[in-house]
């Protein structure tokens, strides 16, 4: 809870708007924050390897449906710590140390190396390679000669087609006296987020029997439900940019008011309309929209769903 509340010090310090989980159930990530157009979800984990297949899997999905980043800070894989500057990965998901997100954060210092099965090693700015070759008037083979590599190795740096080991790319820094490696760009917003697919979001409709019966009427828009995140699913319209946030809920649930402020609070950083989904429709001292099971069976359009 400690690196959760670290995490979102450095964010707010920054400028970002901060949710954070606390009381709901396990989720497959801890913050969200928003600043300006980007926005991020991040899940805390000391030991990366401990996040699950399942759980790596849903945070993308939330990630893809509200046009977010996803992120992971953690201090070790296992029993091998994490080296800052680097970027790892846990199932397609991006890993860095609580050092390195500071960095990326309040100082706008993009990490360099990335690691992969086989070792470290970093992307070469073939354009920039070239043209740094090119104003010292040396060859290709003269570069490879001085860096220890084949010429086919280097065009294939220039042309985008191979990555560098680390060694290599200082090697490449002291011979040319210029950097050349890309830096990784981990919080770039993305520009066209994945539309998800509608069979696989009817596909995991029929895996709820209750969300299968609420949503029976849906034909043009996408449902997800969620099970390791504070509400129970999504509804998603990209072309009318329509995020719906929903929870499905019993007045005597415990924590009730403490779920709610919490699917409120990141309503907000998430752009997204919150929406409780009750038996009769309404919830003591409720500040979130509260429609019945049979109100929301009726709807075939999220717009009709907004309206409510």
């Amino acid at each position: 809870m400690e690196q959760v509340k670290a995490a979102g010090s450095i964010l707010k310090n920054a400028g970002f708007t901060v949710s954070q989980i606390k009381y709901s159930r396990p989720s497959c990530f801890d913050i969200a924050a928003r600043k300006d157009r980007m926005l991020v979800l991040i899940k805390v984990q000391q030991d990366i390897s401990a996040i699950s297949p399942k759980d790596s899997l849903e945070l993308r999905t939330v990630c893809q449906n509200v046009s977010a980043t996803s992120l992971i800070i953690g201090d070790k894989t296992r029993d091998k710590p994490l080296e800052d500057d680097t970027v790892y990965s846990r199932y397609t998901v991006p890993a860095v140390t609580s050092k390195t997100f500071e960095d990326i954060i309040l100082r706008k210092i993009q990490p360099l190396i990335q690691a992969g099965p086989g070792g470290y090693y970093v992307e070469i700015d073939g354009e920039a390679l070239r043209r740094r070759r090119q104003e010292l008037g040396m060859s290709a083979g003269d570069v490879a000669e001085k860096v220890g590599v084949s010429k086919r190795t280097l065009y294939g740096y220039e042309r985008g087609m191979t990555r560098a080991s680390v060694t290599v790319a200082y090697k490449l820094l002291c011979t040319l006296g210029d950097p050349v490696a890309k830096t990784v760009e981990i919080l770039k917003t993305p520009k066209n987020p994945k539309k998800s697919s509608k069979v696989r979001a009817k596909r995991m409709i029929a895996k709820s029997r209750f969300l299968k019966w609420i949503f029976k009427n849906v034909d043009d828009y996408d449902v997800v439900p969620l099970r390791k995140v504070p509400f129970d699913f999504l509804i998603t319209v990209p072309e009318e940019d329509i995020k719906i946030m929903g929870s499905v809920a019993e007045e005597k649930e415990a924590n009730m008011t403490k779920m709610i402020d919490e699917i409120i609070g990141l309503s907000k950083v998430v752009q997204a309309q919150p929406v409780l989904v009750t038996e009769d429709g309404r919830i003591r001292k409720s500040d979130i929209p509260c429609i019945s099971r049979e109100e929301i069976s009726r709807i075939r359009k999220p717009e009709e769903l907004c309206k409510l």
